[in-house]
């Protein structure tokens, strides 16, 4: 069955429900997908909107965390909370049987998570831990360097999961503050599937709903990567150099050309052994193991940006070769070769990407999200198929932003 968009009313409320009805399996799932919840949203209080999923991830007050997560257990559900950069959402998967009890156990998370001290103390202490576990992970600096680089001032440039010094100075009434303002019914969208009824779905979930107050309607703000190339070294006891570079690429969700940055990006950098500067730094040179570059294009910002490791002593020469190899690519284009085997890639793996309900559903809720309409990917994809090397070559030339390249590098020290 196809997908479909609907709605359901809940307090004067409509809600957008992405759904799926699909029998194969006797299971059923729901997403509440919250915007303007994630990551970006942190503000001062750098990692809360991760810090706030792995609270929701313990249980009710009444229950606590190992009653509640013993109930699920039980009968083989999955609930819980995740946060990405601009959403977070509330999650929950069981088989048909036990789906209503599976959001029974949603509507009491959502009228009285596990705000206590022993929970916030175990959340904070977990993530304490793992902060300082990231401390010797090199590709984790050099990849959050890169970030504070080409988002200067910007609500990415810092750590999603926080640092030491913001998590250490949370505090819980932080996290509940949060909740309350972020956590509301006008910034929902439901994603759901599986073997259900739409109209069984909708009636299970109005009083999961009803626990969820009103707030404001909030717009995405959106941010351009820094157009000014700059260069930040971090000196560890590393064996490798760890190189992440990124610049600007000025496309914005929706935009009618994306489906020729994808054709672009694939041949570029995000194809493995066929892609151009897999061919120049590890086929031609032996600089690397492998090397990956991609577009990426969001509500709330786009941007150009790849890595890999190379020995200490080639940092330079391997920084070079990237630089050029961009500057070539969009100075040059790409061949007539390279354009059909991307052809042939993208549309053949087409099925592999769209056999789970789950694959589905994801697909469904970006192209809603992203204001397309149902079935925006699949006129993408003939877009693609009739893509002309002429047309994309002319593409690739007036995006020459990319190659305004920074470096964030993690290698060892030279010895003087």
């Amino acid at each position: 069955m196809a997908q479909e968009v609907s709605q359901i009313n809940v307090n004067g409320v409509e809600i957008p429900v992405v759904f799926e009805k699909d029998a194969s399996l006797p299971i059923t799932s729901v997403q509440l997908v919250v915007k303007n919840a994630g990551s970006m949203e942190d503000g001062a209080n750098e990692g809360i909107a991760k810090f706030l999923a792995g609270m929701l991830g313990e249980g009710t007050k009444e229950m606590g965390a190992t009653v509640f997560a013993e109930e699920l257990e039980f009968r083989a559900i999955s609930l819980g909370a995740h946060t990405g950069i601009e959403t977070l959402v509330f999650e929950v998967s069981a088989l048909k049987e036990q789906f209503p009890y599976a959001l029974g156990m949603l509507q009491k998370l959502l009228k009285s998570p596990n705000f206590s001290k022993g929970s916030f103390d175990k959340i904070k202490l977990l993530t304490l831990g793992m902060l300082s576990n990231k401390e010797s992970d090199f590709d984790y600096i050099a990849n959050l360097n890169l970030q504070k680089l080409i988002f200067e001032n910007t609500p990415f440039a810092h750590a999603y999961s926080g640092d030491v010094k913001s998590i250490k100075a949370l505090k819980l009434k932080d996290v509940e503050n949060f909740y309350k303002e972020r956590i509301n019914l006008e910034s929902l969208i439901i994603v759901a599937g599986g073997d259900i009824e739409l109209d069984e779905l909708k009636k299970l979930l109005l009083p999961v709903l009803s626990e969820i107050k009103h707030g404001k309607h909030r717009d995405m703000a959106y941010f351009d990567a820094n157009k000014n190339a700059k260069e930040l070294v971090v000196h560890k006891e590393s064996e490798q150099a760890y190189i992440y570079f990124g610049a600007p690429f000025y496309m914005k969700s929706g935009d009618p050309e994306a489906y020729k940055a994808k054709v672009a990006s694939f041949i570029l950098g995000e194809s493995g052994f066929g892609s151009r500067l897999m061919e120049e730094v590890r086929v031609k040179r032996g600089l690397a193991y492998s090397s990956y570059s991609r577009s990426s294009i969001g509500k709330s910002s786009s941007s150009f940006t790849g890595h890999l490791q190379t020995k200490n002593e080639n940092l330079e020469e391997a920084k070079k070769v990237v630089a050029a190899e961009i500057k070539r690519f969009v100075d040059e284009g790409v061949t007539e070769d390279e354009l059909a085997q991307a052809k042939r890639f993208l549309l053949g793996s087409e099925p592999l990407r769209n056999e789970t309900l789950s694959q589905r559903l994801s697909r469904a809720f970006f192209e809603y999200y992203s204001g397309f309409e149902l079935g925006h990917s699949k006129k993408q994809l003939e877009k693609i198929e009739a893509l002309s090397l002429e047309d994309l070559n002319s593409f690739i030339k007036k995006h020459d932003e990319i190659t305004a390249l920074s470096f964030s590098v993690v290698t060892k020290r030279e010895k003087p």
